[in-house]
């Protein structure tokens, strides 16, 4: 084999190395991000009423009204009892108890086999009203403003950055069976009413906020 062949070969690959480095660090409509959890875009929590456009499972979706709508703060209770959240993936349920005492109890869908729902134990570490989703790949790639409700948990094992939490849902009604890329979704009513029952406790007209050592996040139980 000749130098000059192989020089042709080497010089070939190296330029086609190239190309494929250039389209991924420029994106495009193929590039597909995050493929496992639900990190947000921004932390701001505010609702874009211009990003109306959503696409999940290869579909475009609208986007509900309930997701949108403008929230009155609500006050809650005192509650003498610890509050916190257990989420069941084999029953794909969530409970939510004060002390041993039952809130609510609803059909939820967690992470998919190859996306799955950390098990163990968290605290939530911010709320936000709102924010942005996307990622995901092949027929599973999706793109969700506006996701409703949103509680992102986190433990020592488990960053918050990774992007795990529950969050309220407009674009399935598939619930008691595996649909997320590894969050806990809730139908939309039933995960605003967690939202303001949980810590930390949201501030009258804020759309986010983070734990502290004075405002602790609600305890999340994650089992099989």
């Amino acid at each position: 084999m000749s130098k000059g062949f192989i020089k042709i070969v080497f010089l070939s690959l190296l330029f086609f190395a190239v190309i494929i480095a250039v389209f991924n660090l420029r994106g495009g409509e193929k590039r597909e991000v995050n493929t496992a959890s639900c990190v947000p875009s921004n932390l701001t929590g505010e609702i874009d009423l211009e990003d109306t456009y959503a696409y999940f499972e290869g579909k475009s979706l609208d986007i509900s009204q309930i997701a949108l709508a403008d929230d009155e703060f609500k006050v809650l209770g005192a509650s003498h009892e610890e509050r916190w959240i257990e989420v069941d993936l084999s029953e794909q349920k969530l409970r939510a108890w004060e002390g041993d005492q039952q809130f609510l109890e609803t059909a939820v869908s967690t992470g998919l086999p190859w996306y799955p729902t950390p098990t163990g134990e968290f605290r939530i570490w911010i709320k936000l009203r709102a924010t942005k989703m996307e990622g995901g790949t092949g027929k599973y790639y999706y793109y969700l403003p506006n996701v409703p409700y949103v509680m992102y948990f986190e433990s020592e094992n488990l960053p918050g950055w990774r992007g795990y939490g529950l969050h309220g849902t407009y674009w399935h009604n598939d619930f008691g069976t595996p649909r997320s890329h590894g969050c806990v979704n809730l139908p939309t009513s039933i995960a605003k009413e967690i939202y303001y029952w949980v810590d930390p406790v949201m501030p009258d007209g804020k759309n986010t906020i983070r734990a502290t050592g004075e405002n602790l996040g609600t305890r999340i139980v994650i089992h099989e």
